[in-house]
């Protein structure tokens, strides 16, 4: 390679301690300099003593450096977002992410772990090779959340894991517990208001590969349930595998119906995919009047559900994914700033119901339009 003869290396260097900054304010220690340019300790240090004393750089502790300048081009952050699935849940956590990135200039690289283990593990190399310089992870399935942390960790890429934990991860998401307590009150409310609290039965649809945290939403609504009907504890409990897909949990509830005498049945479901399959497959059977149900996430179609008349969806526990972007992307900063950060960061949870889902979600009409125009439907769900 031929030297350009009016280049002076000195100052290409300086260039490229410069630009080690990737985001206003970040703070960087020499070891984390020399990682980033690739120079020589003594030479990043000679460097950065230099950038201090001419006023570009500020000292703010023992080899710990701050840029006082800010850079024409600068690089954005690498953020690396593995999506669960294609459901409407997932879609508006990462149309919020990409706005809330935008914002703030990260660059957000998105993949699809389309609900499958493996697919989360090759997503993880990936990202690993795009060099992000910390990952958003939101996968379903507990028992392979230790090898894609340990394959992150290994990196040096922190990861905040979204509503499913990952060892080492900082955990953002739902307090499963107490969102299940507010559904399981209001469920046994409802059916003390309406039935006179007497209930035949309770079904419970579940999510077994999400491990043993989205599983607290069911223990929550149980205990809601028991404190306001404290006789449900002599009527049967039934549990049912939802799997995640729509159509896998309207097939398990119709097996269920087709092998149960029809009695006056309080239903909690995991998420809006399994409470709405299970609406379907009561009606399918003629036995509507029998149920009332009580889902989480407050997805659309769930809102739009909870708009018909004299709908059995009681409510649903919405925790407003539209929302998490304005929450993960400060986040994900604190964490790259090294700033202290909670180990568990929840959102916000409320009742969704038929009287107050138009002063929550005013706009619902404009956006169903919108779906209903771009085709799209009903998947999986977190």
């Amino acid at each position: 390679m031929i030297r350009d003869p009016g280049e002076v290396k000195s100052v290409i260097k300086a260039c490229g301690i410069l630009k080690a900054f990737k985001y206003e304010g970040e703070v960087l220690s020499l070891s984390d300099m020399v990682e980033r340019t690739r120079l020589r300790k003594t030479t990043a240090f000679r460097l950065l003593q230099s950038l201090v004393r001419g006023g570009i750089l500020e000292r703010v502790g023992k080899g710990i450096y701050r840029c006082q300048v800010k850079l024409l081009s600068h690089p954005a952050v690498r953020l690396g977002f593995a999506v669960q699935t294609d459901s409407e849940f997932c879609r508006e956590v990462t149309e919020s992410l990409r706005r809330a990135a935008a914002r703030e200039n990260i660059h957000l690289i998105v993949v699809n772990n389309k609900y499958s283990a493996k697919e989360a593990l090759r997503n993880a190399d990936l990202l690993i090779r795009e060099r992000v310089d910390l990952v958003l992870e939101f996968q379903t399935y507990e028992r392979v959340a230790p090898t894609i942390a340990a394959k992150f960790l290994e990196a040096k890429i922190p990861v905040i894991a979204i509503e499913i934990p990952h060892p080492g991860a900082t955990y953002f998401g739902a307090n499963n517990y107490q969102a299940g307590l507010i559904g399981g009150r209001a469920l046994g409310q409802w059916a003390k208001h309406n039935w006179e609290g007497a209930v035949g039965q309770v079904l419970l649809l579940e999510l077994p590969i999400a491990g043993p945290l989205p599983q607290l939403r069911i223990s929550g609504m149980v205990a809601g349930l028991k404190e306001t009907l404290p006789a449900i504890d002599k009527k049967p409990i039934f549990h049912l595998n939802g799997k995640g897909g729509f159509e896998q949990n309207l097939e398990a509830v119709r097996r269920y119906l087709r092998r149960t005498h029809p009695e006056q049945t309080l239903i909690g479901a995991v998420n809006d995919i399994c409470a709405l399959a299970t609406l379907r497959a009561f009606e399918e059977a003629g036995a509507i009047q029998l149920c009332a149900v009580m889902g989480h996430n407050a997805i659309p179609e769930a809102r739009n559900e909870l708009r018909r008349p004299r709908t059995r969806l009681v409510g649903s526990v919405a925790y407003f994914p539209e929302r998490y972007g304005d929450q993960l992307i400060p986040l994900a900063l604190d964490i790259l700033q090294k700033k202290p950060v909670s180990s568990a960061v929840f959102v916000k949870h409320q009742l969704i119901t038929p009287k107050n889902v138009d002063l929550i979600y005013p706009l619902d009409n404009r956006d169903e339009k919108l779906r209903v125009a771009s085709g799209l439907k009903i998947t999986a769900t977190q």
